[in-house]
């Protein structure tokens, strides 16, 4: 029994033993929370943490960092526009199920330099590597023309972004990236995710979580067009119609 009970605790402390050769990520953020206001014009959020290597000491050849930022995922529908008889119309559209609201990804150096493409698509580690998750009924070239229509549109509006030097090494040990939150980006829960990357490999990865919220008068009116969509719709209407009589009384005084 005596000897059953030793081989059963060096079986169960094999994991633990494995896990202390390896090296640690251990990261933190500059905000966990994000507050946005009228005022609200965008932030820099700052990544940053160390790499614990087993002894304390780091390689002769260190590992390189991968930092994702990623906002909550959410269906889309894209529409592509032709001019038809002078007029710009939708022609055809394409939804997807599971696209990030938000998507940045910053490395030490660029994707294709650190990982093949199957651990890319395994991480989603890239623009290119985003599990979309597009809803079907398209052709395979279809799919593919709205992929890339939909990464331009947010790619423009800062929404998703890739900067392949992005993040800075020092000694070997300790990092630091700088992601800009643009001033229309999505509320709700973000993840930060680091990657340690060496020789094609995530030797370990960890994850923060950061909230973005709107406060004050904006996160009043959030609440009510979500639970009084009804009331809130009607309200906007009289609003308009108030603003509109006001502003044709306006013009007929100074007639």
């Amino acid at each position: 029994m005596r000897r059953l009970r030793i081989a059963f605790l060096a079986l169960a402390a094999a994991p633990l033993l494995t896990a202390a050769d390896k090296p640690v990520l251990v990261p933190d953020i500059s905000a966990r929370r994000v507050e946005i206001r009228y005022t609200f014009t965008g932030a820099q959020l700052l990544l940053f943490g160390a790499i614990v290597y087993p002894g304390g000491r780091p390689p002769e050849r260190p590992a390189d960092i991968a930092v994702v930022l990623r906002g909550p995922v959410q269906p889309i529908l894209v529409r592509e526009k032709q001019k038809l008889a002078g007029i710009w119309m939708n022609a055809d559209s394409n939804r997807f199920r599971s696209a990030p609201s938000f998507y940045a990804v910053a490395s030490s150096r660029p994707i294709r330099d650190l990982v093949d493409e199957r651990t890319a698509a395994i991480y989603e580690l890239g623009l290119d590597n985003l599990q979309l998750s597009p809803g079907g009924g398209a052709l395979p070239d279809k799919e593919r023309l709205f992929e890339a229509g939909l990464l331009d549109l947010r790619r423009r509006v800062g929404l998703y972004s890739q900067s392949p030097r992005g993040v800075e090494i020092s000694d070997g040990v300790l990092y630091r990236a700088t992601i800009t939150i643009p001033s229309q980006v999505p509320v709700g829960t973000y993840t930060a995710e680091t990657f340690l990357i060496d020789r094609g490999k995530v030797l370990a990865a960890a994850t923060k979580d950061i909230e973005i919220d709107k406060s004050g008068f904006e996160r009043f009116v959030a609440i009510a067009a979500r639970r009084h969509a009804f009331l809130y719709g009607l309200s906007a209407v009289l609003l308009s119609l108030g603003l509109g009589w006001a502003a044709a009384w306006a013009f007929r005084r100074r007639m």
